[in-house]
Parts: C-alpha cells; sequence; structure tokens
C-alpha cells in the first residue's frame, strides 16, 4: 500500500450553494482548499479531482425515484418536491443542485476506491461528510449521502468490515439509516443529545437491527459540553469498539460544528480538541485499520474562524505534516479572507488551549456527573451486544 495521501478536490463543489441566507456557505470549502495551499500542503500529497458519482453508484445507498426528484429540481427549482425533502428551508432547490451533489459524492466514492486499491493510504474530502441525507430524501442541508455511498461502495470491492466515526454535533442520522441492517459497518456517532438538537435521533438505545444488534453506537452528550469531557467521552468509547471491531478501512466524519463559536449548536469545544480527535483516529487507523483512513469535513458554519483550520489541521495530519497548534497563519490568507468576507481572520492554528486536558474512563467515573452518565449510557447500551464488559 502506498503511503501517500490523497486530497480530493474540484473546484467546481464550492457550487454547493443553498443562496446567501443559508448557513451551509460554500465560502468555508474555498477559504479551506486556500489555507491548505497557504501552508503548502499541496505539495505533500496527490490532489485529485473525482468524476461525479454516477446513477449506479447513487443507487448503491439512493432510491431512483429520489435520484429522480433531485435531477427535477436541479433542472427546475420552482418545481421542487417537498416530500422528499426538497424547497424547504433547510434545503432550497438550486439550479445544478443533482450535478455539484453527485459530483461531492463522488469525491468520496473516488477516495473509498483509491484507499482500498492501495493507490493511498489515506484520502480526504473536506466538501463531504454529508451525513443526513437519507435514501429517499434530502434532510439537514444534505442532498446526496457522500458518506454512505463511499461506504456502500467499499463493501461492493470487497470489505467485510468498515467502522465509520462521527464527530459532527449533530447526530450521524443518514449513515446510521442506510447500515442499520448490516453488521459488515460499525457506526459511531458522538453529537449533542436528541432533546436539545436536530434530528432528535441518536439515543443510546439505537444499537441497530435484528442480526445486527450493537452495530449502531450513540453517545448522546449534553449541552454545554466542552473539551474535557468530549475528548473523555471519544477515549471512554471509540478505541475499544474499534479494537474489538478490527475495521479493513475506517471513515471518519469531521463536523467543525462542535465549536464553541458554532451559531447552530450548543457544544463548548475548542479547535485544539477537533484537532485532538483528528490526531486520535489517524491513530486509530494505524492501528486496526493497516492505515486505510478515509476522512470527510461535515456541519460547520462558523465559516471563517472555525472550519478552515480545523479541516487545514486534518488534511495535514493525514499528510503526515502535521501543523503545530500554535502555528501563525499566513498573511495572505488572511488578506483573502478579508477580500472575501470582509472579516477579521483568526491568525494563528489554535484558541489556545493546547494540549488538552481531559480524564481517562480507568481513573474512574461520578455516577451524578451528566457527561458520564452519557458515556454509561451508551456503554451499557451497546458494549454487552459486542461481548464487552460495560
Amino acid at each position: 500500500m502506498s503511503g501517500r495521501t490523497q486530497l480530493m478536490w474540484d473546484e467546481a463543489v464550492t457550487g454547493y450553494d443553498f443562496g446567501p441566507d443559508h448557513p451551509m456557505d460554500p465560502v468555508r470549502l474555498a477559504l479551506t482548499r486556500r489555507l491548505v495551499d497557504a501552508f503548502g500542503l499541496d505539495r505533500e500529497m496527490d490532489v485529485v479531482a473525482a468524476k461525479a458519482a454516477g446513477e449506479s453508484t447513487l443507487r448503491l445507498v439512493h432510491r431512483e425515484d429520489y435520484i429522480e426528484a433531485v435531477k427535477a429540481a436541479s433542472v427546475d427549482p420552482r418545481a421542487a418536491d417537498m416530500s422528499y425533502g426538497l424547497g424547504t428551508m433547510d434545503d432550497p432547490a438550486f439550479a445544478g443542485m443533482h450535478e455539484v451533489s453527485a459530483l461531492i459524492a463522488g469525491q468520496s466514492v473516488g477516495a473509498a476506491e483509491a484507499v482500498w486499491r492501495g493507490d493511498v493510504s489515506h484520502a480526504v474530502n473536506f466538501a463531504g461528510g454529508l451525513h443526513h441525507a437519507m435514501p429517499g430524501g434530502a434532510s439537514g442541508f444534505c442532498i446526496y449521502n457522500d458518506a454512505s455511498l463511499a461506504i456502500a461502495r467499499l463493501l461492493e470491492l470487497g470489505a467485510e468490515r468498515v467502522a465509520y466515526i462521527d464527530v459532527d454535533v449533530h447526530h450521524g442520522d443518514g449513515v446510521q439509516a442506510a447500515f442499520w441492517e448490516d453488521p459488515r459497518v460499525l457506526t459511531i456517532s458522538l453529537h449533542e443529545h436528541p432533546r436539545t438538537l436536530f434530528p432528535q435521533t441518536g439515543w443510546p438505545e439505537e444499537t441497530g437491527a435484528d442480526g445486527a444488534e450493537g452495530s449502531a453506537v450513540n453517545v448522546a452528550l449534553p449541552a454545554g459540553t466542552g473539551d474535557a469531557g468530549w475528548l473523555r467521552a471519544f477515549h471512554s468509547v471509540v478505541p475499544e469498539l474499534i479494537a474489538d471491531f478490527r475495521p479493513q478501512v475506517l471513515v471518519t466524519q469531521h463536523g467543525a460544528d462542535t465549536h464553541f463559536e458554532d451559531p447552530l449548536a450548543h457544544l463548548a469545544v475548542s479547535l485544539d480538541a477537533q484537532r485532538a480527535v483528528q490526531v486520535a483516529c489517524h491513530e486509530l487507523a494505524h492501528e486496526y485499520a493497516e492505515g486505510r483512513w478515509i476522512a470527510l469535513g461535515g456541519g460547520g458554519y462558523a465559516v471563517v474562524d472555525v472550519v478552515p483550520r480545523s479541516w487545514t489541521h486534518l488534511v495535514a495530519i493525514a499528510a503526515g505534516r502535521e501543523i503545530a497548534p500554535d502555528a501563525v497563519i499566513p498573511e495572505g490568507w488572511r488578506q483573502e479572507v478579508f477580500a472575501r468576507t470582509r472579516q477579521l481572520a483568526p491568525a494563528r492554528m489554535t484558541d489556545g488551549r493546547w494540549p488538552v486536558a481531559w480524564k481517562s474512563w480507568e481513573d474512574g467515573y461520578d455516577p451524578a456527573d451528566r457527561l458520564d452518565q452519557a458515556i454509561v449510557a451508551a456503554r451499557r447500551a451497546v458494549f454487552p451486544l459486542r461481548g464487552l464488559l460495560a
């Protein structure tokens, strides 16, 4: 297997644009790509544009009638069929929607193919991670579920065990739904509790269908969870499950909307903790999946201060050229940010919280602590189903 990393990128993915008042501003993708270049990371990896996912690929996850509805809305947005989740406030229809959504999906599918073939060890598609799209409908800013399509393609190519880790602030409901009945796929989602955040799913009791019990894992975190609690939850659940499952490929989704500046959620995680989880996912891929790692973006609506820095760290980690948290951001990028957005850009690649301290599960837990209650709920729901001690 090659030790190289592949960055999936086609400038046309910035056409995934729901309009000027929508939180999913494609400038976050453009600025991330420019920050990757500003740090010279593009010279450390292969930058590849995959072709758009064709209809046969899309049908690995999505129903044919839904694909036809997306295509129709793409031609005439006024004709969007809301019964498919199209033309809603979350997912407004726009011209060319099918084409650009299929292009983003194609980047994740291309990443999966390259990693499975052994062309590269790691592949990153930060435009992807659109984890809410369902087989028969759009949801939560997501038209086609590129994460599910990448996993489905891996299974089609012969993978027998694929693990999916989702650390977006929102539950990875679309990926869980796609593989609810498939024990070959382990889905793990850490997210804000469904009582307080869309999509109101991701309860610990959601553990997979009959025949796939224990293949879905949900850690529902209380609103206000910060760095120490978030890292404690991750390390108290994820590594033990990955060690037990022994995936052949690790697919991870790195929504940046857990950040304390994100306007759409209620966690209080810093950029530095996000970077720490990215490092942990990289290490898990090498320890248990022979280095096969597909890393995706996701949510994130602090489009200047947070998203570009978080995903540039992700690209750097995958490329084997980590950026120091206190690294100064190149002035040229900061000028471009101001020119594009009239916002002042951050000066360093840190929120000033590195290294982040957290307490391991082995050190004991507090049964009265809401975070520890969330961890216990997840472990008790799933670990016994997998033959592990809760």
